[in-house]
């Protein structure tokens, strides 16, 4: 498996807490991978980091074929080399359109000649519905954002970051607030997305992470305390000490 990210020897200190601690792993081109931990672990730093928010004091983070260094770049460059972050609170423009969102989603030149030039093709929109297809929203193209249940919303801004066609997918607790349905359905959308990409989820239910059935770092103090299937990261003492507070 040809390596996507590598976080190598990563620490990272607010205020003399280590919230990163010599943090190393690896995500390959296409695969998916749960990482879960109690809070304070370093998680949402990690994803933090990865997306240029936050810089660390030490270590490297490598990134793609031509193994640049993501800390050499701003968060827009970052986004821009295909690196997409959805957080847990779904921001879509709700007084738009499902259409019109993934619509000002879609990979484009975004200088500003280009957006005052722009003009909607056929391709566009062919895009566009084969995006509310791939997350369960066809039938809602014209409905105002607005309108849609929680769990819609979080799938049509998954749809618009694949819209920017991002080759690494960081994703914040999806199934927080959803239906049992609306969790099956996340399921199947990060599932499919992970064929074609890295998808990265960070989530505390367990259930939803035996739901996705991929490989599992858990995070404890800012380093990885285990890797492995999550039956395998369950079993393992470490694990059972830090989530039971033993």
């Amino acid at each position: 498996m040809s390596t996507l990210l590598e976080v190598s020897g990563v620490s990272v200190s607010f205020d003399g807490f280590k919230a990163i601690n010599n943090l190393s792993f690896q995500i390959g081109k296409a695969e998916l991978r749960a990482i879960i931990g109690p809070n304070g672990a370093g998680k949402t730093t990690f994803m933090d980091i990865v997306t240029g928010k936050t810089r660390p004091d030490e270590g490297r983070v490598i990134w793609g074929d031509k193994s640049v260094s993501l800390l050499k770049m701003n968060e827009a460059q970052i986004a821009r080399a295909g690196v997409g972050r959805k957080f847990q609170r779904p921001t879509v423009f709700e007084d738009q359109s499902v259409f019109d969102n993934l619509l000002l989603a879609l990979k484009k030149d975004r200088g500003p000649l280009a957006v005052l030039l722009y003009r909607r093709t056929a391709g566009d929109r062919e895009k566009v519905e084969q995006l509310a297809d791939e997350i369960g929203l066809a039938d809602h193209l014209s409905r105002k954002s607005g309108e849609l249940s929680h769990g819609q919303k979080q799938w049509l801004e998954i749809g618009m970051l694949l819209a920017q066609e991002p080759r690494l997918l960081l994703v914040d607790e999806p199934a927080a607030g959803m239906t049992l349905a609306e969790r099956e359905h996340t399921t199947a959308l990060l599932v499919e997305a992970a064929k074609t990409r890295a998808v990265v989820v960070v989530e505390h239910d367990m259930e939803f992470v035996r739901r996705l059935n991929c490989k599992v770092t858990v995070l404890h103090e800012g380093s990885v305390l285990a890797e492995g299937s999550l039956d395998h990261v369950t079993k393992n003492q470490d694990v059972i000490d830090v989530y039971l507070g033993r």
